[in-house]
Parts: C-alpha cells; structure tokens; sequence
C-alpha cells in the first residue's frame, strides 16, 4: 500500500512544485522505494493538447498517447519512471467524467454535485494503481486560494481522512521574499499562505520556501513556530545554477529525511547519490562549449521547448560540454538572408511546431544547414521543412509543400509532400482521422516502432535497427516521393514497420543531417542521453573544431 505526499503551492505561481516533486522523487529512489508522480491541474481544458505553447508551455506526450502537463515531464527526466494516463489529470477531464457518468445514469437521478461526485472521481483518480509503489507524489496545480483548486483541495483532505492514520503527509512550497531595501528576508506571506491551507483543513508537515539564499535560524524556527511545523521540516529551495542540482541541494537540506520522519520510517536506508553525484560532474567540468541555434516559432517561451532544451544539456553531458542555446524567432528568416544569424553556431535545431507561420524560415534554416554542412536535427516539422526544402532545391518540386497550410495561404497548385494522415496502424487495430475531427486528442500520439535501415547513421546511433519513439502530429511525408528524394542523396533511414510511413531522413555526404518524426527530447534524461541528442552534440563538437 502506497504513501501519499501531497504537494500544494502558495503565494505565488511557478516557485517549481515540480522541479521539488521530481527531485523528492529522486531521492526516495536513491533511497531504495519506488515512487510514482502525478499533477492534478485545476484548469477547465480536458489537457493541454489544445493549448498554445505560449499559454501553458509544452506537451509532453506519454508512452500511451495522453498529453500531458510539462511537469511530467520533469518527473521522468529526474526519476526515470516513464508517465502513463493515469498520472495527469485536470478538472476539465473530471467534470467530463462525472457528466459522462450523469448521461449514462450511473448515479441513479441523484442531484450531482461537487461534494461528493467531483471530489469522490479526484479521489478514484488519485488511488489509481495505488498497490505499484511505495510512494505516490501528487502536485495540485495553482496555488492555495485559487477558486478552481478548491475541489481538489477538498478532495486530497477526504483522501487523507479515509486513509489510516500517517498514511498521508502534506508539503508546501512558498516563497520567502527578500526585501532588498530593508535587508529582511520575510516570512509573512508563508504564514498567509498556511493560514489559508488550514482554513480549507489542511496543514503542511513539511515546508519548502523558495528563497535567494539560506533561511537564518531565527526565520525557520519563526516559520517552525507559526506555521506548525518542526523546525528540521522547514526546507529552503534556494536558486540553483542548474535544474539538476535540485536533489543534492535538497538532500543536504534534509527534505528526504523529514518525509521519512512525517512517516515515522525508521531507520531510514541510506541513500545513494552517486547518480546525481556524476551528473553534477558533468555539468561543473564541463571541457568545452559548443552553440546551437534552435529556429522555432515559440521562442518568445522557453517552456514551449522545454524538453529539448533539456536533452540538449543532457547530450552535453554525454559529451563533457556546455551547450549554449540561442532562440531564434524563424519568422525573421522569411525577410532576411539566415546566413549572418546563423554563421558561427556549431549546430541547428529545428523543432515542431504548428500552422504555417515560421514555416518558410524553418525551410530556410534547413538550406542552410544542409549546404553549408552544418549538423543539422529536424524534429516533427523540423522534418517535414527539411523535407519539403530538399523536394525543391535538390528534387525538382519547386512547388512542394505541405497540406497542412499551403491550402490555407491560397496555393490553388502544390505538391503535397507532407499530407494529412488520414489512417494509420496503432498496436493491433487500425486508426482513422478526418481533417474535419476536434483538434483534442487526435492526433498519431504515443509510443510507435520503427524499423532503421541496415548500415544507415541512425542505426549506427541507437546501436540498433528497432526502435520505440513517442510522436505528437497529423501530418506526414509522403511515402511516393522517396525514390525522387532518394536519388538526390536524401534517405529514407527508418520507416514504420508497414513501410508506409517516414520516420527518419538523412542526408549522404553531410557530416550529420538527420529528420525524426517523432520527438526523441521526449525520453532523454540526464542520466540517460538520447542517443540522437547526444551524437548531434559530439557532431556540434566536432564542427566546432574545425570553425
């Protein structure tokens, strides 16, 4: 039977539940338990799928095809325990299953409320596979006062009343605001913050304050005292240099341990930190730098790349240099030359994205890359534009393009290499899609094989010809323009496992060009490189040797 530790927020938004959920995570694994993370948002959309990166960041896309909070994205790049459905949900997806429930007469014509039925399908969700692990870590999004919270606030307190005594701990992440002017580091708003998760019936066992610098004495017993809590359970979450620094820092601060302790586990195992020991190595020795140029449509956000972002310091690692990304906005391509913005980077990335805008100056990034000789990695549309650049410049389709918007900017003739895909195979079943169906949830998502071609550099990097990648897209190169393609030096590396669909290009006589139409940042994780990601990093490297 599991332990709960709930994890709530206050004062402000973005203080990094997440980033202190997955490295709680970490280190009870260093310690020898098994842990589970999920993340119940209190927003009205079913998931995020539907939302502008600009407005929640990236999706992250599980094995079986859920898209998902970036937080979850966090708990397996820190723990390694890959996501599934059940571990996000919001109360868009909530109130649509009580409503299904209530359609289908499931509750027998009684009047349907919040208390009991809202909080009552939180709390089914919540025990989901509760026999699977020792811990179960669930972050409630938002912050504490938040009216769209307060059923799931309800919810996690019945929950701990029907679980035995000591079966449940509640953690608390704040901020302790230094106020320069008068030299004082402030405790008020974590006491507001608490006096307002009591109101609603909970109270924290554990603290976490985000903070500059270290709390003095005097300020955590002045916490320990207010707010009810021992003083060894008043954690500081101080700024870090890295993300990845988290479960050290954490360590030393003690939060392991007072989680132990809430639970009354002792002794506790000792833990092994080797793993996190080495990756802080990797990134404070690092032996060189390398620069990459990241041509996107959302670089307003870096949450929106958030995980490539992250592979790319993880392939960093694998290599013992320091990545250096730079966001550069696409759109500024479709005016100008690229050459003066991307001479002297070592490397291009060109990631997905959706809709037409940006899309002529990704076509241009890939030109550049593939004819200055400059290592290249497209990824979901980055693929698609490198495909359709090559289709023009190189196979005698001036006109090539991608149903996907060439239709929409008025191009009464294209050639379609990138279609809509209509139907695709999933498992054992057959999957149908129209242009005209909702935009959630239906898309080629989830985990998908593909099969690499013998002797080809793609299967030389994953030291195999059979591979599993997540995928999040509609549209896809079109299978009866290889040959063309073919010809002119652009290979179909890996393919499904029909033969129907492109999963993989790269380029013969290039130093490193490769297309994925899938997303490989998905499942890097800085103890574990991807190996595209890393190999794209060495080629930076290398390239940037010879510059």
């Amino acid at each position: 039977m599991a332990r709960f530790i709930f994890i709530t927020g206050g004062v402000v938004s973005s203080l990094g539940k997440g980033l202190a959920s997955a490295a709680l995570g970490s280190l009870l694994q260093a310690r020898g338990f098994s842990v589970r993370l999920r993340k119940l948002d209190p927003y009205l959309n079913v998931d995020p799928g539907t939302m502008s990166p600009f407005e929640h960041g990236e999706v992250f896309v599980t094995d079986d095809g859920a898209e998902t909070d970036l937080d979850l994205g966090h708990y397996e790049r820190f723990t390694g325990v890959a996501a599934r459905k059940t571990d996000s949900v919001s109360s868009g997806r909530i109130y649509s299953n009580v409503l299904e429930k209530e359609r289908r007469g499931d509750y027998l014509g009684k009047t349907i409320q919040v208390i009991p039925h809202v909080t009552n399908e939180i709390k089914d969700f919540i025990a989901i596979g509760e026999d699977e692990v020792d811990f179960m870590l669930c972050e409630i999004g938002g912050t504490v006062g938040d009216i769209e919270g307060l059923p799931f606030f309800e919810a996690i307190r019945q929950f701990s009343q029907d679980k035995p005594r000591g079966q449940c701990v509640f953690m608390h992440l704040t901020l302790l605001p230094y106020i320069k002017a008068s030299g004082e580091l402030k405790t008020k708003p974590t006491q507001h913050s608490v006096k307002e998760l009591r109101s609603i019936g909970l109270a924290p066992d554990i603290l976490v304050c985000r903070s500059e610098g270290p709390i003095p004495e005097k300020e955590r017993e002045k916490l320990a005292l207010f707010c009810n809590v021992r003083p060894d359970a008043v954690i500081a979450a101080q700024d870090l240099k890295s993300i990845y620094e988290a479960p050290l820092a954490y360590h030393r601060e003690g939060m392991d341990q007072a989680v132990l302790d809430a639970f009354q586990i002792s002794p506790a195992p000792k833990p092994d930190l080797s793993r996190w020991e080495d990756v802080y190595d990797r990134i404070h020795h690092a032996e060189g730098e390398v620069k990459v140029a990241i041509v996107g449509k959302y670089t307003q956000l870096e949450d929106a790349y958030k995980s490539i972002a992250e592979a790319l310091t993880h392939g960093g690692m694998a290599n013992r240099v320091k990545v250096k990304a730079e966001w550069i906005d696409a759109e500024i391509f479709e005016s100008e030359d690229p050459a003066p913005h991307l001479e002297g980077f070592h490397a291009i990335l060109v990631p997905g994205g959706f809709g037409e805008r940006g899309t002529e100056g990704k076509i241009k990034a890939a030109e550049f890359a593939r004819t200055r000789k400059v290592p290249y990695l497209g990824i979901c549309l980055g693929m698609q534009m490198a495909v359709i650049e090559a289709a023009r410049n190189i196979g005698s389709m001036p006109d090539a393009g991608s149903e996907e918007f060439d239709h929409e900017a008025g191009k009464k003739r294209f050639t379609p290499v990138v279609y809509h895909l209509k139907e695709w195979v999933q498992g054992n079943h057959k999957v149908e899609r129209k242009v005209d169906d909702d935009k959630g949830g239906t898309m080629r998502l989830g985990a998908y094989d593909a099969v690499l071609g013998e002797g080809s550099r793609v299967a030389e990097i994953y030291g195999s010809t059979a591979i599993e990648e997540r995928h999040r897209h509609r549209y896809e190169v079109d299978i009866k323009y290889r040959d063309a393609l073919e010809k002119q030096g652009m290979l179909f590396s890996g393919m499904s496992p029909d033969g129907r669909l492109p999963e993989i290009v790269e380029v013969k006589d290039h130093p490193w060009f490769i297309g994925v139409q899938f997303h490989p940042e998905l499942k890097s994780k800085p103890f574990a490189p991807h190996p595209l990601f890393a190999d794209f990093v060495r080629a930076a490297r290398d390239n940037s040797r010879l510059v």
